[in-house]
C-alpha cells in the first residue's frame, strides 16, 4: 500500500464527511433564519446574532465557528462574522436568482429515504417524489423557484419569437411537471389574458401549488393530476413548458407523446432540463458538480424515474441533448433547437410540432 495515496484517499473520504456536516449546518442556518439575521446585522458576534435571532448564544457560537471554518462566512476579527455580498445572494436573499439555500431545505427528507434505498437496490424499483413528504415538495420549490420567479418572464420568454405577444392576447398554457407552481404562477401573473394549467403527479406539490395560487390571488391558473385529468387529446395549448422534470419521469416518452397531442400546430414547447453529456467521462470532465448530481440521482431523480417497474430511469445527468432531440422527434415533433439562456445548471430547448 502506498502511504501517500492512503493519505490522499483518506482526505477525500473525510472531506466528503465534512461536506455532509457543512450541508447540515446550511440547512440549520436557513431553517433558523441565521443567514437572514446576519445579513440584516452586517457583521456580528455570537451574542449579537443570538439576540437578534432569539436563539441560545452557545449554540449560535458553535454554528458560526463551523461556518467560518468552512469558508462560508467572513471572519472580521474579534470573533465577528459576516456574509460576503456573494454569500448573501446564495444563502440569505430568497429573491435573488442565485439563492441556493432552498436546495438544503429538504435535506432531512432526502437522508431519511436512505433507509428505504437498500430494498430499491435489490428490487430495482425506486421511490416517488412523494416519498419525501410535503417538506420534499416545498424544498424542491425553494430550490428551483428563485431563478424562475426572477428571470423566466423578463428574460427567457422574450427570446422566443412571437410568444410574449401571443400570451398578451391570450392563449392556453400547460406546465407539465409544475411542482409547487412557481414558474406557472409567475407567468399567470404577468399574462392575465392567458389561461394556465399546471400538471403534476405529486399530491404534495399540487397542494403546495394550490396554496401558492390562493396566496397570490391568481384566478387564471389551475392545477391538475394527470393520472386523473389527462392532457387534452386534441390540440389545445399554444405554449407548453417542462421545467427540470423530464429526467425524473418514469415514462418521459409517454409524456412527450401526450404533449404532442395537446399542442396546437403552431404551438411552442419550452424544455429546461439539467445540462448533461452522453457519457460519464464527459459529465465528470465538464461538470464540477457531477458527483453531487449523481448522488442526488440515487436519492431522488433516478429513484423517481425507476418508481415504476418499467421506468426509463434516466436520472439527473441522463437526459443529454442528443437523447432529448431523439426522443422529441420520436414523439412526433419536427423542430428541436437549443436556446442560449444563462443558467448555471439547466439547458434550454425549443420544440415545435
Amino acid at each position: 500500500m502506498d502511504p501517500e495515496k492512503l493519505k490522499d484517499t483518506a482526505r477525500c473520504v473525510f472531506d466528503a464527511l465534512g461536506g455532509a456536516m457543512t450541508a447540515t449546518m446550511i440547512h440549520l442556518g436557513d431553517r433558523l433564519g441565521l443567514y437572514r439575521a446576519l445579513f440584516e446585522l452586517g457583521d456580528a458576534s455570537s451574542e449579537e446574532l443570538a439576540r437578534h435571532a432569539a436563539l441560545s448564544e452557545r449554540w449560535v457560537r458553535e454554528w458560526l465557528y463551523q461556518q467560518g471554518a468552512a469558508g462560508l462566512l467572513e471572519h472580521r476579527g474579534n470573533l465577528r462574522f459576516a456574509l460576503s455580498e456573494e454569500a448573501a445572494a446564495l444563502l440569505a436573499d430568497e429573491g435573488h436568482p442565485a439563492f441556493g439555500a432552498g436546495f438544503f431545505a429538504h435535506l432531512p427528507q432526502q437522508l431519511r429515504v436512505v433507509e428505504q434505498l437498500p430494498s430499491a437496490f435489490r428490487s430495482g424499483i425506486g421511490l416517488p417524489y412523494d416519498a419525501m413528504g410535503p417538506e420534499g415538495a416545498a424544498g424542491i420549490e425553494r430550490g428551483l423557484a428563485p431563478w424562475f420567479r426572477s428571470l423566466l418572464v423578463p428574460t427567457v420568454l422574450p427570446r422566443i419569437e412571437g410568444l410574449v405577444s401571443a400570451l398578451e392576447r391570450g392563449i392556453a398554457v400547460a406546465d407539465v411537471g409544475c411542482g409547487g407552481g412557481a414558474a406557472l404562477l409567475a407567468m399567470a401573473a404577468a399574462f392575465p389574458s392567458s389561461e394556465f394549467h399546471g400538471y403534476d403527479i405529486s399530491r404534495h406539490a399540487l397542494a403546495l401549488a394550490e396554496s401558492n395560487r390562493q396566496s397570490a390571488g391568481i384566478s387564471n391558473a389551475s392545477f391538475r393530476d394527470p393520472t386523473r385529468d389527462r392532457l387534452p387529446a386534441d390540440p389545445t395549448y399554444g405554449f407548453v413548458t417542462t421545467f427540470d422534470c423530464l429526467h425524473d419521469m418514469a415514462h418521459p416518452e409517454r409524456v412527450m407523446r401526450a404533449i404532442r397531442s395537446s399542442i396546437l400546430p403552431k404551438g411552442i414547447w419550452l424544455i429546461a432540463d439539467i445540462k448533461a453529456h452522453p457519457s460519464w467521462e464527459e459529465n465528470v470532465e465538464h461538470n464540477p458538480m457531477s458527483a453531487m448530481m449523481y448522488g442526488s440521482s440515487v436519492l431522488t431523480c433516478m429513484s423517481s424515474a425507476l418508481s415504476e417497474p418499467d421506468g426509463l430511469g434516466l436520472g439527473t445527468l441522463g437526459f443529454h441533448r442528443e437523447l432529448a432531440e431523439q426522443m422529441v422527434r420520436d414523439a412526433g415533433f419536427s423542430s428541436f433547437e437549443s436556446i442560449d439562456v444563462d443558467h448555471p445548471v439547466n439547458a434550454f430547448y425549443l420544440v415545435r410540432p
